[in-house]
This record gives C-alpha cells, structure tokens and sequence, in this order.
C-alpha cells in the first residue's frame, strides 16, 4: 500500500475534504555506481575546500551568492529555515479554470489525491465530477517539504490528480528565446494537404501500453550481455534530415507506407480548419486568453506592422482593433 507524501484538506468556498497525496509515477532508469576502471573499487563524492583541497565537514559549509566576481553574500541555513514557509495543512482552490486553457509546458509533476476515510468518499466525489463534467482545473498552492507550490487539481476516471505548476517567470516565450520559427505562410498548399493526409493515416487510439522506453530495453541488454560474454549490438544510425527539394517526394511516400500498413490503425476523422473572417475580429477578452506565442502567430497571419517588438498587450490591441494595419511586405 502506497504512503502518503502529504496530508491535508481541500478546501473550496465552505466546502473541505480531507485527502492524502501520493505519487502517481516511478522512475525505471538502470541506475549505475561509479566504478574505477580496473577495479570494483567504488567512487565516492567528497565536498572539499576548492582551494586547500581538503575535505569539509557539512556543519561547516553555508550557502553564498554571487553578487560580483569572487564576492558572495553567505547565508547560513538557519536563516533559510526562518523564512521558508511553514507545512502547510490547506489546499485552497481559489479559481476554476478551463483545463484546456492551460499550456503544457506549464505542467510539472503529477500526483493522485485520494480522501482520509470512507466518510469523504461522497465530498471527493462530488468534486471529481463537478471537475470532469465543467472541464475544469482548481487552481490552489500548497507547501509541502518548505517549498510553496502551485497546482492544477484535475479530474480523471475516478480519481482526483493534483499537477504541479510552474510559476510564469519560470516559462520561457519561445518567439523571444528561439532562434527561428516558421510563419504562417510555411506549410501551406499542397505539402500541407499532403501532411495532413498522413496525420490522418497514422492516427490511432491514445494507449500508452503501446509504447516503450526502448532505450532502457537496450541498456538492460547490453548489461545481461556483457555479463554472459555475449556480442553487443550496435544502434542504427540516425536518419538524415529531409531535404526541402524531396519534401513532396518524401511525403507521398510516407503516406503510400501508411496506408500499406493495412488496418493497423484506426482512421480519426478531422476537421477542416477554416481561417477567420477579416470582419469577424475576435474580442479584446478571448484574446486575452491566448499566450503571447498564439497571439503573435495570429499576427503573423495577418501580417500586423512591428508585431515582432510587441509586447503581449500591443499584440492584443493590434489584433482587436487594427485588424487592418497590415503590411505591405512579409517580413516583420
């Protein structure tokens, strides 16, 4: 039987259940000691003063920030442990929000909340349902092990998860951070039907029984292997990237092997997407919603004058009331 790593109650508005937190995934990585080449001889990690070289007790050692080069600000660990937040006992749902509003990077760990005791099984389940029925998360944080989180309390089938967060100063912008990223014109015309026709081949059923961590299937091998004095295998090479000139080529051919797979996979039907009218401009307050990597897309779309220095709040305004400040060239 599982331990619970955290106990509290869920509040939201008068209502509480109290509940337990557990951890919902395990690690199946071989994990190997470090050995000296020649030897069983294992290698073990010292902390040691940089500068003398010899070895430090832990009682002596205290944290330093650098604030300039080679000067620090040192923190002992009792000051740390006077301002982090105490075990907290609540998770209070402060806001419902749409589930699939929320990015995915923005997910951490994931962990399944279960009630303390048969008498709130009818309050748990009341919540799941409310949760699975609206398609809502429960946005709260909660300390646990003197660090404050924020989470997203969602429904599955019959149980409640519990997902961690990251904060937004942890999220990078991606139009910000990487060096390219196609526009809205990349992909278009007779590649993207072809590309779409292959998605639709190669659809089938999420089930997650499907698929494996090779990787870790061919570490373990490799181990028996060498331990019974067997042969190792050596990996494929990586494929090479496909060559604009061929991407028709390339796609045609991907799709005749799909489709050569016979009944393997079970064809999801699509929907066409159609492009929003130029009258129809969206509103102030479902552009809000979209992240600045959505909005700057729709942008690109529309080929809004400067949208590449814009801040979120410029990219909202453009798209809502200029609709037509377009430029005349393509590029940003």
């Amino acid at each position: 039987m599982a331990r619970a790593i955290w106990t509290g109650v869920i509040t939201f508005g008068l209502v509480s259940v109290p509940v337990g937190l557990f951890t919902a995934t395990e690690d199946h990585t071989v994990h190997f000691h470090q050995l000296q080449r020649g030897t069983s001889d294992r290698i073990r990690n010292r902390r040691v003063n940089e500068r003398t070289g010899d070895e430090v007790d832990a009682a002596d050692i205290v944290k330093g920030f650098e604030v300039s080069d080679g000067e620090y600000v040192v923190v002992e660990p009792g000051e740390l442990d006077e301002i982090a937040p105490g075990r907290s006992r609540t998770l209070e749902i402060t806001d419902f929000v749409d589930l699939d509003r929320i990015e995915p990077v923005y997910f951490g760990r994931t962990y399944y909340v279960a009630p303390r005791g048969e008498a709130y099984l009818k309050v748990y389940g009341l919540l799941r349902t409310a949760l699975a029925e609206t398609g809502k998360a429960g946005v709260a944080t909660f300390v646990m092990r003197n660090r404050q989180y924020l989470t997203a309390l969602r429904a599955e089938d019959r149980v409640l998860l519990l997902q961690t967060l990251h904060w937004a100063d942890e999220v990078r912008d991606p139009v910000e951070e990487l060096p390219e990223l196609p526009t809205g014109r990349v992909g278009r015309g007779k590649e993207l039907d072809m590309a779409l026709r292959l998605v639709d081949a190669l659809s089938a059923p999420w089930d997650p029984a499907r698929y494996h961590d090779t990787y870790q299937e061919k570490v373990r091998e490799l181990v028996r292997a060498k331990a019974e004095g067997e042969e190792i295998a050596v990996a494929e090479e990586a494929p090479r990237a496909t060559d604009v000139v061929d991407l028709m080529d390339v796609l045609r051919g991907s799709l005749e092997q799909a489709r050569g797979a016979g009944g393997k996979r079970s064809s999801v039907p699509r929907k066409k997407a159609t492009a929003p009218s130029r009258e129809a401009r969206p509103k102030r307050s479902e552009l809000r919603e979209l992240s600045k990597a959505e909005l700057y897309q729709r942008a690109t779309e529309q080929d809004v004058v400067g949208r590449s220095k814009m801040s979120r709040a410029e990219l909202v305004d453009a798209l809502a009331g200029a609709g037509g400040r377009r430029k005349k060239k393509s590029a940003a």
